[in-house]
């Protein structure tokens, strides 16, 4: 089983023509992804060869769905370029958008995620400043390697990129259903809680295992969430212990202010809801072992 996406996804790249876009479409096309098209209005009609493998490029996101029956699209779009870009995928309705592109400005993420609420939340928006999800064996939709873990038991959520791979990498092993990579960033698409909700609803996750940081509110939130709505065990770290107050670490979503914010906070927060917490991402992937193994 997988959340979000699976075998059968139709995956188109906005964005894909460019440099990043052809590293990255190649990479996913390597991992199984069905990757049906990519998007690039000045390009329209023309094909990109992946090692033998033709993907036709479109000129708008509503003309590649229409051709192709896509369902997902990952965006690899400048910043300053972003906005139109998601907006235009909401306007299609494609019900999943991965926007992996980082440093677009707060301002334009609300604006689209408000687009996307206006318009029903007929689209999913993962991201944006993301490294995307992954159902290992699958599909593979963003920017995690793809060798590093295998089909497995464990669902993962996820602020951070390169711990995201570290705890694949740590428990690969034992396998994940899907790791979702919900970015960093103060405005986000998808959220803690709705990755939760959805690994508590896949009947082959059988332990998940969230990673948060320090900054906003989003892991206390999902303590409580956890708390009235999961059943399953729950496994957390929360990156940022020796963060200095008052000072924007890495992203731009991790600031501390006061006590509110801060990884200990976090850490009694979620331990009060029943959550093992790590002290260090290792620790946690210890965690998470001896949940599974009884």
């Amino acid at each position: 089983m997988a959340i979000f996406l699976t075998k059968d996804s139709k995956v188109i790249v906005q964005g894909m023509t460019g440099a990043t876009g052809m590293k990255h479409t190649k990479l996913m096309l390597g991992d199984g992804t069905n990757i049906v098209g990519g998007v690039n209005p000045r390009k329209a009609g023309t094909t990109v060869d992946f090692d033998g493998t033709e993907v036709p490029v479109f000129g708008t996101v509503a003309e590649a769905m229409k051709e192709t029956g896509a369902d997902v699209s990952v965006l690899f779009v400048p910043p300053a370029f972003a906005k139109a870009a998601v907006v235009e995928a909401i306007d299609a309705e494609i019900p999943l958008a991965v926007v992996i592109t980082e440093g677009i400005a707060v301002h334009d993420s609300a604006a689209f995620w408000a687009h996307a609420v206006s318009k029903g939340n007929k689209t999913r928006i993962i991201g944006p400043n993301c490294p995307g999800l992954i159902t290992p064996g699958q599909s593979n939709a963003g920017i995690i390697p793809g060798d590093i873990t295998k089909p497995g038991r464990i669902g993962l959520v996820s602020k951070s990129g390169t711990l995201t791979y570290q705890m694949m990498y740590e428990l690969r092993d034992i396998g994940f259903s899907s790791a979702v990579g919900i970015g960093g960033d103060p405005v986000v698409g998808t959220t803690h809680i709705d990755a939760l909700a959805a690994f508590e609803a896949d009947p082959e996750t059988e332990l998940i295992v969230m990673i948060g940081e320090i900054g906003g509110d989003a892991e206390e939130r999902a303590a409580e969430f956890i708390k009235a709505n999961v059943t399953k065990p729950v496994v957390g770290y929360v990156a940022g212990f020796t963060a200095p107050e008052g000072k924007t670490m890495g992203h731009a979503g991790a600031i501390v202010s006061g006590s509110s914010g801060t990884a200990q906070a976090k850490k009694e927060a979620l331990e009060a809801a029943g959550v093992k917490v790590g002290k260090t991402p290792t620790e946690t992937a210890k965690l998470a072992r001896e949940l599974l193994q009884g």
